[in-house]
């Protein structure tokens, strides 16, 4: 649906709009052109992007170039993913010239709510054809640098990833349950280490592969946490079925983590804990695809079989 001249919008600027979100759409377009002039004079084509899952998302073309346009929906929230417009701010401004996340151009308390913009990348998201090398090595860089101050703390150790499962859990009935049953044993200690800045979300979805390398995207659960955390989402088989891939193979797995490994004495200590804590991983993000999908997120209920069927294999 095109929407054009409404609500003030910019002259000339066409805003397609997700089903249901024209006006939003417009309002927004409108918000912008008259509080950064500068950026947006000229803006046309508002083009709705279909891949944010939590977020409304737009392309938008200026005489200087394409801008993405981030919308945050209220009660997005999920019991492992956070979404935090001002996290996502802070990530993106610490990362600039780095080409680990886009350039951040601006955000704003809109009357649609939260909205942040920020340079577009041309690439598209990783795919099990790519090296996973890709991705192992950018997030080896990201662990690697300082944290950022302000960002949401995550307490280390087996202990959370515990409790975040079996708050889910508490919350399926007799489906959780069955779940339950299958929580991970006693495990190795591996110890813990000093938070890491953690990108939180790092599926392949979120990691777009460019012709400079790969540029991950949708900073908006960051924190200070283990690293460990963002191997195991990006390792997920459910969160690579929910990216519309297959989940890794052994093979891609181990070339994964070796080349995290590579990357220095403090990455071989982050994959000593993902080894030790694969198990509580695997069985934390059953539960939480279960939780999706019970809650109407079709997509999840192929992928929770798949977690689950991983968990088996791991205990």
């Amino acid at each position: 649906m095109t929407a054009t001249g409404h609500n003030e919008a910019p002259s000339g600027a066409q805003v397609q709009a997700q089903a249901g979100g024209g006006e939003g759409a417009t309002a927004l377009a409108a918000f912008w052109a008259a509080h950064r002039p500068e950026v947006f004079a000229g803006a046309a084509n508002w083009t709705a992007l279909s891949g944010g899952r939590t977020n409304a998302v737009w392309r938008v073309q200026t005489p200087a170039g394409a801008l993405v346009v981030k919308l945050y929906r209220a009660d997005a929230a999920t019991p492992l993913f956070a979404n935090d417009p001002e996290a996502e701010a802070a990530s993106l401004a610490a990362l600039a010239g780095t080409g680990l996340a886009p350039d951040l151009v601006a955000t704003a308390l809109t009357p649609q709510g939260p909205s942040l913009v920020y340079s577009h990348i041309a690439g598209r998201p990783w795919q099990a054809a790519d090296n996973p090398s890709l991705v192992a090595e950018a997030l080896a860089r990201l662990h690697a640098r300082a944290l950022p101050d302000g960002l949401p703390m995550r307490p280390p150790g087996a202990d959370r990833l515990r409790a975040e499962a079996l708050a889910m859990l508490d919350d399926l009935g007799p489906q959780g349950a069955a779940l339950a049953a299958l929580r991970p044993g006693a495990l190795p200690d591996p110890g813990d280490a000093p938070p890491a800045f953690i990108h939180g979300d790092a599926t392949a979805a979120n990691a777009l592969v460019t012709g400079a390398g790969l540029t991950f995207i949708d900073w908006q659960c960051p924190g200070g946490g283990d690293a460990a955390d963002d191997l195991a989402v990006f390792l997920s088989p459910a969160m690579q079925a929910v990216s519309g891939n297959a989940p890794l193979t052994a093979a891609g797995e181990a070339a994964f983590l070796a080349s995290y490994q590579a990357a220095g004495a403090d990455h071989a200590r982050t994959v000593a804990r993902y080894h030790a804590r694969a198990p509580l991983y695997h069985w934390r993000m059953a539960a939480y695809a279960t939780w999706r999908a019970a809650r109407g997120d079709d997509a999840y209920a192929a992928a929770a079989a798949l977690e689950t069927a991983r968990l088996k294999a791991a205990k």
